[in-house]
């Protein structure tokens, strides 16, 4: 059985529900589209427990950038609307995850060095090592690098200036 899938014994109700969501959310970010002029496709996946949609374009994803915005921060306001829209219709709360021109993909390699980085240091100094403020998804992907290379690590802090603090052994 591939990541991401699970048989109809085990859950296929869940994917089932999962790809209704990346369904919505695709019809939602066609019609995104269509109203700012831009090309691309979407590809819809299940991802463990969440439905994962990706807006694509031409090699140089330049039109698409427009969506990204400074950081990331058009892309989560677009993952924010596009998860309403999906509760609209099925009045369950989502948790899909939203890429546009593989930027969260390379987010996610960043920040998984980062993570690696920041515990080789941790273990080197017996000192914890706070990282910048990061947005939840930042930070979970943070966490799960620093578990990878078996330490712990906590965020502390109040949104939007949350971080994650990476502990010694």
């Amino acid at each position: 059985m591939t990541e991401g899938t699970t048989s109809a014994a085990e859950g296929g109700d869940t994917l089932t529900r999962l790809e209704q969501e990346g369904e919505i959310a695709a019809d939602y970010l066609e019609g995104l589209l269509d109203i700012a002029d831009l090309d691309g496709d979407i590809d819809m996946d299940v991802e463990g427990d969440r439905a994962a949609v990706s807006i694509v374009g031409d090699s140089s994803g330049r039109d698409l950038q427009k969506l990204v915005g400074h950081d990331g921060e058009v892309l989560e306001a677009l993952q924010e609307l596009t998860r309403l829209a999906v509760h609209r219709e099925t009045g369950d709360r989502s948790r899909l995850m939203l890429d546009i021109a593989g930027f969260r993909a390379k987010r996610r390699a960043e920040l998984t060095e980062l993570g690696a980085q920041a515990a080789d240091e941790a273990k080197n100094s017996g000192e914890p090592v706070r990282l910048k403020p990061m947005s939840p998804f930042e930070r979970k992907v943070v966490h799960d690098a620093v578990a990878a290379a078996g330490l712990r690590s906590e965020s502390e802090g109040e949104e939007p200036q949350r971080f994650v603090v990476v502990l010694p052994a």
